[in-house]
């Protein structure tokens, strides 16, 4: 048996995309994830923050301080996957002075 026959071998190229048609299907995926993240990143700094607020009224605030070490890691994690490096360190420099605040007032001596 031979080889294939050329036309069976070749490959039609993907046609232009026509003007005013939506944008690519990886485009709008890599848009609807970047959107996504920059949800996840208010929406855990939001919690983080309430732990943060919560940490000062409750009889056992080590429980409330994981929560915004948590939520706050989760919101550098979504910063960071929107490409937003800014973000980023800005909530670490948050989750640092927590963390101090944390250790400074509700740490046993």
């Amino acid at each position: 048996m031979g080889p294939p026959a050329a036309s069976a071998t070749r490959r039609t190229p993907l046609a232009p995309p026509c003007r005013g048609a939506p944008a690519h299907a990886a485009n709008r995926i890599a848009i609807d994830l970047m959107s996504a993240a920059l949800a996840d990143l208010q929406r855990f700094e939001r919690l983080a923050e309430q732990a943060y607020s919560d940490m000062y009224d409750s009889r056992s605030p080590a429980g409330c301080y994981s929560d915004l070490k948590d939520c706050f890691a989760l919101a550098i994690g979504a910063a960071e996957r929107a490409g937003r490096a800014d973000e980023a360190e800005r909530l670490r420099r948050r989750l640092d002075h927590c963390i101090a605040v944390y250790r400074s007032q509700f740490s046993p001596f």
